[in-house]
């Protein structure tokens, strides 16, 4: 599958600027790999530098073919289309790549290597990101049994900054030598760090225990970042409690975008609640009564794209007051004050 040598382009065709974009978002703000082209030909001839506070040189191209000349030799999708399923316009760009000698990393809940597999050649390859890689154990909250710190980032809606959130905290924490593990639950971290599960992929039964596995895999680990899915406030996430059960973290992160008063589409009529309920919301479903941890949440990471430093520092302070937790933005402001709460 993918090395570490190997040029990727990003595919990202008019979605360049929206949250469906955010696989290739992630990846290119944390894929080590080389990143020499992303496409899409409504924004050709920019560079993603100055699009996006992202310190990397990368030209935005028309077509999958300029990524070819660029030195591409994989095909990221990096687009998350709604529910998962592949639109048929992609098909042509998917068999030009392949037709070309690109391998693919798919993202998407719809397989390609099985559409593909009589067009690749012996060196190319299809990666299936959403493919669950085993079968777990029933849930029994055996991670209560580990004596290290779980720290599971929630968040207000999807796309909110719940993965960015525990890659700065796991990149922190690494670079302060506390030994530390990072968890990842779906495509993009998957993708990034190169392991973790695809927790959408697995069936509600096996869900818990996916999770259960892992966190028991890195027990040896002093502080481990479990990545974050979903929300408790959306009507089509059911990731969270999973994450809750299956980890049965020790502190919680709330992941919220600044001034946003509504989810996102397709679920925009819905309003989100003061963050002070919304914490107490999460707690309280984690705790359950006392069954589990007493666990609270320890900080408040901020998203405030497209806010000025002013206004940025403005909500941060508000939201400091409000609730007497760290806030941050971990990106504009780094996630040290974040991770100094976790004690």
């Amino acid at each position: 599958m993918l090395n570490n040598s190997s040029k990727v382009a990003i595919y990202m065709q008019g979605h360049l600027f929206t949250d469906y974009g955010k696989m290739g978002h992630g990846a290119l703000r944390y894929l080590s790999n080389e990143i020499v082209a992303v496409i899409d030909s409504e924004n050709s001839g920019k560079n993603i530098k100055d699009c996006f506070p992202i310190d990397k040189s990368v030209p935005i191209v028309k077509d999958i073919d300029t990524a070819i000349s660029n030195g591409a030799e994989v095909l990221l999708l990096g687009i998350a289309s709604s529910g998962g399923k592949i639109p048929e316009s992609w098909l042509p760009i998917i068999d030009r790549a392949i037709f070309k000698g690109l391998s693919i990393i798919n993202g998407l809940h719809d397989e390609l290597e099985m559409k593909f597999k009589d067009s690749l050649s012996i060196n190319q390859w299809i990666w299936d990101v959403r493919i669950p890689q085993f079968t777990p154990r029933i849930a029994a909250a055996r991670a209560l049994k580990t004596n290290n710190k779980r720290i599971l980032c929630v968040g207000t809606d999807m796309a909110c900054g719940k993965m960015t959130t525990g890659l700065e905290l796991y990149k922190w924490a690494k670079e302060n030598k506390i030994k530390s593990s990072f968890i990842a639950t779906g495509q993009i971290g998957i993708t990034v760090t190169g392991k973790g599960i695809p927790l959408d992929a697995y069936k509600v039964d096996h869900a818990c225990g996916a999770v259960e596995q892992m966190v028991l895999k890195e027990s040896k680990s002093d502080w481990v970042f479990i990545e974050g899915q979903g929300s408790l406030l959306h009507p089509g996430s059911t990731a969270t409690l999973p994450l809750m059960r299956g980890s049965c973290a020790t502190h919680l992160i709330l992941c919220h975008r600044a001034n946003m008063t509504h989810l996102g589409p397709p679920a925009e009529h819905i309003k989100i609640p003061n963050l002070k309920n919304v914490i107490e919301l999460n707690e309280s479903l984690l705790n359950a009564c006392g069954t589990f941890m007493s666990a609270k949440v320890i900080g408040i990471s901020l998203n405030t794209e497209g806010l000025s430093d002013k206004e940025a520092l403005k909500e941060i302070d508000y939201w400091e007051a409000q609730t007497n937790l760290p806030v941050t933005d971990v990106i504009r402001f780094g996630p040290k004050k974040l991770a100094k709460a976790i004690k």
